[in-house]
């Protein structure tokens, strides 16, 4: 026994009691509300969810867009995961549900998002990956689809938002080594047009400034953000014909892959040539110990649905103070690598 049709003929009553019994409407006697909802009960009665949706005019799913790839598959995942159990902890107050909507790397995700917002899929989207200019927040502002974004663009159609703060990063960093005596500072970070990299490596470039110091093109070095990618990146740093003395990587999948480049080109990092990188569930087993910078992923998704829902007519109340848009602080933890 599924549906209400099925329900309806057992109790030899009209479907519209049963709907209307089984939705608590006060023109159905006790006596029948009872019936209906002690057979359901029994017999497994299970709501048309499709039904309901179109009734309501709302789908009761939200959606999580982010890019895949071979390249930050595995521990990309554990990010998105940490952050998503966060996000789902909110939205079962409500009864909500989250659902990924995963951008393959081989696709655009202007494209993959007009298809999602065609089909009607979600009710509202958080994205991620945000880039320097992002043509999906206007389109999600044209078809009044409520969002939040995962990181900052010079798109601005409104939208509430929560960034890393890669700039206090950046300043934190940079001013560390420059103060333990390095010269000669390196950048590692992703390929593509993320917003978070320009936030960074200009940042880096102003504290660098202050110091009479610059930032050599050749010293920003771009890699996939995964083992691989900080492999080649090590690599990268022993053909420098200046090679810098000390390195901030803006991911945290690099930094186990450049550990092992450095060691196998005879650098020992932390003692060699200086790491501050983030914090990962790898990093913690690296020898030497990594500076890094870290947070909380659960409590950075718990902000995430809370000023989504904010904007939500819906569910605002729920959250009247709410902040908007937030640059989320990260801690700088001491290691012996920088």
């Amino acid at each position: 026994m599924k549906g209400i049709r099925q329900l309806a003929e057992h109790l030899d009553i009209s479907i519209g009691t049963v709907s209307r019994a089984l939705n608590g409407k006060a023109d159905v006697n006790e006596e029948t509300r009872r019936r209906v909802l002690e057979a359901a009960a029994r017999l497994g009665y299970v709501a048309n969810q499709s039904g309901r949706s179109l009734r309501k005019g709302s789908t009761g799913i939200i959606g999580f867009m982010m890019q895949t790839g071979p390249e930050i598959t595995g521990q990309g995942d554990t990010f998105f995961m940490s952050v998503f159990d966060g996000v789902q902890t909110v939205f079962a107050r409500h009864k909500l549900d989250l659902v990924a909507l995963l951008c393959s790397s081989d696709e655009d995700p202007d494209a993959y998002l007009q298809r999602v917002v065609a089909r009607g899929f979600a009710d509202a989207i958080i994205l991620s990956a945000t880039r320097l200019h992002d043509a999906r927040f206007e389109l999600l502002a044209r078809h009044g689809i409520p969002f939040i974004t995962l990181g900052r663009s010079q798109t601005d159609v409104g939208q509430p938002w929560i960034d890393l703060d890669f700039e206090g990063m950046a300043e934190i960093a940079i001013e560390r080594l420059v103060g333990n005596g390095h010269k000669h500072i390196g950048l590692i970070w992703p390929y593509g047009d993320l917003n978070l990299s320009h936030l960074f490596v200009q940042r880096a470039r102003e504290v660098l400034g202050r110091h009479g110091l610059s930032l050599a093109d050749q010293h920003i070095f771009r890699a996939t953000p995964s083992e691989t990618g900080g492999y080649g990146v090590a690599r990268d740093i022993m053909a420098c014909k200046t090679r810098p003395t000390a390195v901030v990587l803006v991911n945290e999948t690099l930094v186990t892959g450049l550990y092992r480049g450095l060691e196998e080109s005879g650098l020992t990092p932390g003692k060699d040539i200086a790491i501050v990188g983030r914090q990962s569930l790898q990093a913690q087993f690296l020898q030497p110990r990594l500076t890094c910078f870290a947070l909380s992923l659960r409590d950075l998704g718990i902000g995430l649905a809370e000023t989504l829902l904010s904007v939500m007519p819906e569910y605002q109340s729920h959250y009247p103070d709410a902040t908007k848009r937030k640059v989320w602080p990260m801690e700088l933890i001491e290691g012996k690598s920088g």
